[in-house]
Order: C-alpha cells, then sequence, then structure tokens
C-alpha cells in the first residue's frame, strides 16, 4: 500500500511539535514550587475570605518563595524578610512594575494616580508627591489643622465620658482619618458641603474586591459581578465633586486654600509632570491628572498598656494635651505602634508588583509579567525572626532594637519598601503616634459593663485594608486637668 506525501508530512509534523514540546519542557527553567492549579481558574478557589491567614499557610509547605497560577496570572508569593529584601531592595528596579487592575482603570482615571503601571508618566508623579506634597514640612505645616480636629475628637468624647456613654472608636477614629485628608487635600472636611463620605466608601469597597476579570480577563466583558458598573458610577460621582471642589479653587480670592493639595497640584496646570527633558513622552499636568492624584491620596488615607500611659504622664502631665514635639519622646508608644503594625500591618498583603523582565532568584526563575504579592501579615508572625511568641502583643520586643516601620528593616514593612514604599508613609506615622497618644492621654477607656475581655472580637476583615469585622466600643472617661 503507498503512502501518499501527504500522510509522511503530516506524520512528520506531529513527530517534530511532539519532539520540541517535549524538549522546550525539558529544558524549561525552574519554577519556585507551589501548588498545581486547576485548569482556567488556578488555584483561586483556595484563597478564601482572608486571603493573607490562607498564603501564609500555604507558604509553610511551599516555602517562602511560592508560586502559584490566579486565573491565567503567574504570581510569586513572598512570606519571608530574606525574600522580601530581595525583591523591594536588590532587584527593586525589576519589580517596580504594577499589574493592570480593571476596577482601578475606572475609579483612577485611567490609573493617572500614583498606583499606575511603571513608566514616565508614575516616576513624575512619584517625585511630585515627595517634593510637593508630601514633604517633612508640607505635613508640619499642617500641624495646626491636625490640632484642631483632634481637639474636635477629644471634645466629643468627653461629652460622652459626662454623660457615662460608651464610643465607637473605630468610627471617632475613621472620622478623624477622613476629616484630616479631605482638609489636607481638598480644603475641606467630610461633613462641609463637598461630601465624599459615600464615594470614598464605595470607592474602598471596590478597590478591595476580588475582580475575576482581573484574573480570567475573559470574564470581563461579562462584568458578572457588577464590579466594572458600579466603578463607572462611583466615578462619575466623586468626579462631580472633584470638578466643584476645583472650581472653587481657581475662583477663590480670599485665599483660604492656600496650601492645601489641591492648590498646589493648581499652581503646576499646564506644566510638564515628567520634568526630565530626556523623558518621553511629556505628560502636561491638566484636570484628570489633578483629580486622580487627589482621589488616590484621599483613598490612601482612610485606610494599649499601663506601661505607655506612665511614660505620658512623666513626660507630657496631666496638665495639657500631647502635642507632636512631645511624639519624638514618646519612646513606649513608639514600641506600641511598631508591634501594631507587625500584628495588623494597614494593608495585609502589600499591593502586588509585577516583575519587567524574567530573573533568576533564589535558584528559581520568575518570568516577566509575574505578579508578586508580599505577605506582610506572614512577614510579622515569621518564626525565625519573631522567635518570642510571634502571635502575642508584647510591645517591649522592640526594646533596644534598631528595627523601624519605614521599609529599612524587612521583617517589618508595612508601608512597603523601595521604589513603590507608600508615599505617604511620614504623613501616616505623624496622624497615627498623635491620635492614640492624644486618646490614651486624655482618656481612661474600659469596656462597657457586661462585657469581659475575653469577649472582645478581634477578627478580621480582608481589602486592600484590614479591618476590624466589628467596631471597638469602650467607655470613656476624662482624666486631665484642663
Amino acid at each position: 500500500m503507498e503512502t501518499s506525501p501527504l500522510a509522511i508530512l503530516s506524520t512528520t509534523l506531529l513527530i517534530t511539535l511532539y519532539f520540541f514540546r517535549h524538549l522546550r519542557w525539558w529544558q524549561a527553567p525552574k519554577l519556585p514550587p507551589g501548588p498545581p492549579p486547576l485548569p482556567i481558574i488556578g488555584k483561586l478557589h483556595q484563597l478564601g475570605n482572608l486571603p493573607h491567614r490562607r498564603l501564609h499557610s500555604l507558604a509553610k509547605s511551599h516555602g517562602p518563595i511560592m508560586f502559584l497560577r490566579l486565573g491565567n496570572k503567574p504570581t510569586v508569593v513572598v512570606s519571608s524578610p530574606e525574600v522580601a529584601e530581595v525583591v523591594l531592595r536588590t532587584h527593586d528596579g525589576i519589580f517596580s512594575g504594577r499589574p493592570s487592575a480593571d476596577v482601578l482603570r475606572h475609579l483612577s482615571y485611567g490609573n493617572k494616580g500614583m498606583l499606575g503601571e511603571s513608566g514616565t508618566y508614575w516616576r513624575g508623579v512619584r517625585k511630585l508627591c515627595a517634593l510637593q506634597l508630601l514633604s517633612p514640612a508640607k505635613v508640619e505645616s499642617f500641624a495646626p489643622m491636625r490640632r484642631e480636629e483632634l481637639g474636635r475628637v477629644v471634645r466629643r468624647v468627653r461629652a460622652a465620658a459626662a454623660a457615662c456613654e460608651a464610643v465607637d472608636v473605630s468610627a471617632e477614629v475613621g472620622q478623624l482619618t477622613g476629616d484630616l485628608a479631605c482638609r489636607m487635600i481638598l480644603g475641606y472636611s467630610t461633613n462641609d458641603k463637598f461630601n465624599l463620605k459615600p464615594g470614598m466608601r464605595e470607592f474602598l469597597n471596590l478597590a478591595g474586591a476580588f475582580n475575576w476579570a482581573d484574573y480570567v480577563p475573559l470574564l470581563g466583558a461579562l462584568d458578572l459581578q457588577g464590579i466594572t458598573r458600579r466603578a463607572k458610577a462611583v466615578n462619575r460621582a466623586v468626579d462631580t465633586v472633584l470638578e466643584d471642589i476645583i472650581r472653587e479653587h481657581e475662583e477663590d480670592t480670599t485665599g483660604k486654600f492656600k496650601g492645601d493639595f489641591i492648590d498646589t497640584l493648581l499652581a503646576g496646570m499646564g506644566h510638564p509632570i515628567n520634568g526630565s527633558p530626556q523623558d518621553e513622552p511629556v505628560h502636561v499636568m491638566g484636570r484628570t491628572n489633578i483629580k486622580a492624584i487627589a482621589l488616590d491620596m484621599i483613598a490612601a488615607s482612610y485606610e494599649s498598656s499601663s506601661t505607655d500611659r506612665r511614660e505620658l504622664e512623666a513626660t507630657v502631665g496631666l496638665g495639657r494635651t500631647v502635642e507632636e514635639a512631645d511624639l519624638p519622646k514618646l519612646n513606649y508608644m513608639d514600641m506600641v505602634v511598631k508591634e501594631s503594625f507587625r500584628l495588623y500591618p494597614p494593608g495585609p498583603l502589600l499591593i502586588p508588583h509585577e516583575s519587567t523582565e524574567g530573573i533568576e532568584m533564589g535558584g528559581y526563575y520568575i518570568p516577566k509579567g509575574t505578579r508578586v504579592i508580599v505577605n506582610a501579615w506572614a512577614l510579622g508572625r515569621d518564626a525565625d525572626t519573631w522567635a518570642e511568641d510571634p502571635e502575642e502583643f508584647h510591645p517591649e520586643r522592640f526594646a533596644n532594637s534598631g528595627v523601624d516601620v519605614k521599609g529599612r528593616d524587612f521583617q517589618l514593612i508595612p508601608f512597603g519598601s523601595g521604589r513603590r514604599r507608600c508615599p505617604g508613609m511620614h504623613l501616616g506615622l505623624v496622624n497615627f503616634r498623635l491620635v492614640l497618644a492624644q486618646l490614651v492621654h486624655c482618656f481612661d477607656w474600659e469596656l462597657p459593663a457586661g462585657t469581659s475581655p475575653s469577649e472582645l472580637d478581634m477578627s478580621e476583615d480582608f481589602g486592600l485594608s484590614m479591618p476590624r469585622t466589628k467596631p471597638l466600643i469602650l467607655r470613656p472617661s476624662y482624666r486631665l486637668l484642663v
């Protein structure tokens, strides 16, 4: 029986394809270890409601550098300080990319804020924020405003104490955080006529939501979860408010907005954001850029012990309230702040990075375009680093320790590290320390009658931040002499 040329050619092609496929598999670079994925969804089904805890558990089996398929997205999860340092310091340039997120494209005016992908625009925005909006001198200029807003909270809590009423501490601190952010950035409190609170609440819910379309792009057009529709609606609503605020700034002749972030950004209108003449293309500051940067900053802004009390009494006394100048003297409170960030980092998983090129790391190959997730929650519980009861709240572990939270020590990086470190870290630390010191100094706090410490629910939710599942309700009593 004569064999046709077509059959011979087909057989040859099949054998050749099989050979090269087999050869490519044999020569494929070694990926980090990880659990085997399912078709299409990978390991998405195993992340659960608290991904930081689930990823920490998986890392115990597969190691501190773990490879996962989340949908069709290759992902590396980092769970030890040593590997975090390699990613965020040694190879910071390669891992400075950001994966594209569908919801942020709609919320942040096409990624024109601070969380955009790497490039000349992002570098320009980062430099602008560091030098003009979030510098130590700029943060210091808002000290009178912080004092005023914190005074309002103390007066409200003092009134509740006089009436023997319990206080929702979570709500009070959340309100204060929002007011501080809006006054610095927009020139308005959240209680003024321009109310961004409903829009920002939805913004944060959507930004922290798990979107299947980011991992299985074919689902994007279907919008099965309704996230894209909601994101577009939020952007329209917030845009209307921001336009009104910008217009008031432009029309103001009294100088009441002088120095706030919108005023500073408007001064750069029409000028290049990326100032280097070598940068191409040149990005010019416009209204959309101003709104995107302001919105990202507002979103970022929203998310104790007897020894601490004795330190405050000795340093400040009971005849006045805490001032910002007192903060550097409060060593034990600084330990409390560090321990709080260790156990409860603001974001349990740092915002994902993305490799801009393939790289060999720790004996494994990380392909270009791989998402890299640093599990900050797991770093704070690393048994090799925190050998002394890592699950216990023990501020004294930082006594005589040079470890800080500014991105230099990789066992404690609540604000990230490297080029993608949170640009508002200094501002956040000033606000957090001042609020904590003021509330601890001004009031004694106890649980409502009939509630025991063992009943206090410390469980967390997951999102961009890690909020408590239930608000903290306490009864205050005023203790100062003024």
